[in-house]
């Protein structure tokens, strides 16, 4: 049991547990000490010394974030001296920053200009000794803007411990110190794996998505071109937060909606081809688990997560199901299967994705990514740059009336929905697998043993006809790693893995917390976005992919059937090895199975 201290936070006693920091304990109680490089999320960096508090006895003011509570404690978070303190803090910090508020991707979400603004500290009244260094914008996914950089140090916090990518680091000392991509090669030539979570930690916009509005509303607007989007089961639970709606709200015809006011000419849903996937997957699966295979199946929806096997575990790569995710199954099915039943010609649709993840504009445009004849996917907005379209077009998505998609790729089941949420995978395939290897239905469809955040969930399934069917689940990529190192020393050592199936997302929380949705939000928002997914999945007429009407008609009318010639050649894809040399991932072989 954890033993509580007896503390004066303000004047008032509080029992609070010894293993607290100040900051912590003050939030516990609602008292606002300001902060600017600590996040609740990431252990403390201490890197901006905005939370400072006096201590009785100390003769200098301590650091809120890193210093621990202890018995008698007196704590004072508001004091001339302490406001003339943090002022000074944030006034060098602008004076080195590069104020354009107005046009910063991060204005109104931003936690300098919070700070400042509450402060009361006028950037026009301060000295601009900043020196301009060139934006790196060699990624697809990720632009860095070092002109706005704090040097917080949060996004190498969470890359490296959270994610443990290393693709972001220190560089200089003291003063001239300055955070950079690994050995200053730009974030394309790194070990990134696009997954965004430091943008999602950013607190100043320094990082940020590589922006496609002006692309597609080019492509809206453009008469000649027929524009379908698509949006992942995540941005439907994401969108209310921003208009003033209870978090996890489902929003999903609203939304409907506003993407037909921008002027989409067809509106369908990427939780359609999720339901897909759990068929081409489970079908993969369950042809795996009938061989005897020892090697497991691992999903491959998530681009991050794929391109962090490809850098760190290529030689698992036979391992990870074949199928495309259910964003690239959309855009080649866009151009091929939507494209006939509509008679369109292919040549005029401009197929776009809306997604929480910054990795899959990355995805969208691997060269593999191809099989319409067309780039399959020709833009991926995430719910960021979805946000700023609503709001240019004059929307309030609160007060727009709802709206059902167009048919052909739209309807989806419960276990499309789950698919943006950690576990959400697992538990829909189970749903489906279970009748692919039984020829029954799974009656108890809940599979609760993989839901929730902790880091890696396992669960064994009693199948008739197999046996127990052993899984896990891992979100974030250093629990990734613990997953995929006891795969390989279990093949390595006695040629089996401890599971037949793993899903695997590489954002904290899965989709919910991926690197694209909106900016602010922490951990314990994601597992409200993740129970309104429940929440939808629950009240949906249909709760299990092999019984989406629109699937079956899919199969007849296009496809054949789950792993069919024509399905393996447009719904299935292959891998790349790459390996890291000086900071700089490289494609050394393609490496394909099927």
């Amino acid at each position: 049991m954890i033993k509580k201290v007896n503390i004066w936070l303000d004047g008032k006693h509080l029992e609070v547990p010894e293993t607290m920091t100040i900051i912590e304990a003050a939030d516990k109680y609602n008292v606002n000490i300001p902060r600017l490089c600590y996040h609740p999320d990431l252990p403390p960096t201490a890197n901006c010394g905005v939370c400072v508090v006096e201590v009785a006895g100390n003769p200098t003011p301590k650091r809120a974030c890193c210093t621990p509570v202890a018995e008698g404690m007196k704590i004072v978070t508001n004091s001339k001296l302490l406001r003339s303190y943090r002022k000074t803090l944030v006034e060098m910090i602008l004076s080195h920053h590069d104020v354009v508020c107005p046009t910063c991707s991060a204005n109104n979400k931003c936690e300098l200009q919070t700070l400042a603004n509450n402060m009361g500290v006028d950037p026009d009244t301060l000295p601009n000794i900043m020196h301009k260094a060139p934006i790196d914008a060699t990624s697809p996914s990720i632009v860095r803007d070092v002109n706005k950089c704090i040097a917080c140090g949060r996004c190498v916090t969470v890359c490296n411990d959270v994610q443990t990518v290393y693709a972001l680091t220190f560089s200089d000392r003291g003063i001239e110190s300055q955070i950079t991509s690994a050995f200053g090669s730009g974030m394309a030539n790194s070990a990134c794996v696009n997954c965004g979570q430091c943008t999602v930690y950013c607190p100043t916009g320094a990082l940020r998505e590589n922006s496609d509005i002006d692309a597609v509303w080019d492509a809206v607007l453009d008469p000649l071109k027929h524009v379908i989007v698509q949006e992942a089961p995540a941005i439907r639970v994401s969108l209310a937060e921003e208009f003033g709606m209870e978090l996890g709200t489902i929003t999903v015809k609203k939304m409907y909606a506003a993407l037909r006011k921008i002027g989409f000419d067809a509106v369908m849903d990427t939780n359609f081809t999720a339901d897909l996937t759990i068929l081409e997957e489970g079908t993969e699966c369950v042809n795996k688990l009938k061989s005897g295979s020892k090697r497991p199946l691992i999903t491959s929806c998530s681009p991050g997560w794929i391109k962090f096997m490809e850098t760190y575990y290529p030689d698992l790569a036979d391992c990870v199901s074949t199928a495309k995710s259910p964003m690239s199954m959309f855009g080649v099915l866009s151009k091929t299967y939507y494209a006939q039943e509509q008679n369109i010609d292919p040549a005029n649709i401009v197929s776009v994705a809306i997604m929480p993840c910054i990795a899959k504009k990355f995805e969208a445009r691997r060269p593999e990514m191809r099989d319409s004849g067309f780039q399959d996917t020709d833009y991926v907005l995430t719910t960021r740059e979805l946000l700023r379209m609503i709001k240019e077009a004059g929307i309030d998505l609160k007060y727009v009336k709802e709206e059902d998609a167009d048919e052909t790729m739209s309807f989806y089941t419960g276990a499309g929905t789950i698919f943006g949420t950690t576990g959400g995978v697992m538990e829909a395939a189970i749903r489906s697998a279970y009748t692919l290897v039984t020829g029954e239905e799974l009656e108890e469809i809940d599979i609760t043993a993989v839901r929730g955040l902790e880091g890696v969930k396992e669960a064994t399934i009693p199948v008739p006809g197999f046996g127990d069917l052993h899984v896990a689940v891992a979100h974030g990529l250093s629990n990734a790693r613990l997953v995929m190192d006891r795969i390989r020393e279990g093949l390595n050592t006695t040629g089996e893995s401890p599971w037949h199936f793993v899903e695997i997302m590489a954002c904290p929380g899965g989709c919910v917390g991926g690197g694209g949705q909106p900016y602010g939000n922490n951990m314990a928002m994601r597992a409200r976005r993740g129970e309104g997914l429940y929440h939808e999945d629950r009240n949906l007429p249909i709760r299990k992919s092999h019984h989406n009407p629109e699937i079956k008609r899919i199969y007849e009318r296009f496809l054949g059937e789950p792993n069919s010639p024509l399905a393996h050649r447009l719904l299935h894809t292959h891998y790349f090895k790459r390996s890291v040399n000086n900071g700089q991932v490289i494609e050394e072989a393609t490496h394909k199975h099927h």
